[in-house]
């Protein structure tokens, strides 16, 4: 409902007045929903990738910041949309299938992998998993993994020459077609964004966010969670 002061009525000319409520009127529905379409196109999304034996601390905790970021994020299970058991037995439900996924919207801004073993593993044998990053790639979308599941861009060809980084016990899974690094909680080269473990889940969020909708955002995330400078 649109409510418009008026100061003076002029009755000798109600064609006027009535020219100008309709004029004030469209104006202020067409800039509502200018700025309706403008919110939609501008919010980036991103697939997060859901596979039993996932690590559930890297799956939850970079999901929450992502949405905090303003991004919208699609949980979605490799398997279909039953709850699936995490590697610390802890049970999460996507809130969609893969498939369900894929069939609503073929590219998001973002695909990402979390790690555990059984779950990197699982990951690494989905041909769906291994077409799907590599369209993204191609796109120049965002691909990131963290902990154990680099090794699924390993398995499927992903991001080769590109620096990475992983959980320190998966780096003999990295092969020679990539350059290995330590020493960083979260290694970018291009649109290739991997990360160590549990323990550095909160940078790869922040990292995350700062690619799809700027640093000031992510510094918002960041102060608003207390990660640092409390």
């Amino acid at each position: 409902m649109f409510v418009f002061p008026l100061r003076r009525i002029c009755l000798k000319n109600p064609k006027s007045l009535l020219q100008t409520i309709v004029t004030r009127y469209s104006t202020s529905f067409f800039q509502l929903q200018t700025n309706s379409f403008s919110s939609s196109i501008m919010s980036k999304s991103a697939l997060m990738i859901l596979a039993q034996g996932a690590e559930e601390m890297e799956t939850v905790i970079t999901v929450d910041m992502l949405r905090r970021g303003g991004v919208t994020v699609t949980l979605a299970g490799l398997d279909g949309d039953a709850p699936v058991l995490c590697s610390r037995q802890v049970t999460l439900v996507p809130d969609k299938s893969l498939a369900d996924a894929l069939a609503e919207k073929p590219q998001y801004d973002a695909v990402i992998l979390p790690g555990g073993l059984e779950g990197s593993e699982r990951l690494s044998k989905s041909s769906v998993v291994g077409t799907l990053l590599k369209e993204h790639e191609k796109s120049g979308k965002i691909v990131a993994a963290i902990c154990a599941a680099p090794t699924a861009f390993v398995a499927h060809g992903v991001g080769k020459g590109k620096r990475v980084t992983s959980y320190p016990s998966t780096k003999d899974k990295i092969s020679t077609d990539y350059t290995y690094v330590e020493g960083e909680r979260v290694v970018v080269d291009g649109n290739i964004v991997t990360s160590r473990g549990p323990g550095t889940a909160y940078w790869f969020g922040l990292t995350l966010i700062e690619m799809l909708t700027g640093k000031e955002k992510a510094q918002q995330v960041e102060k608003g969670m207390l990660i640092s400078g409390y």
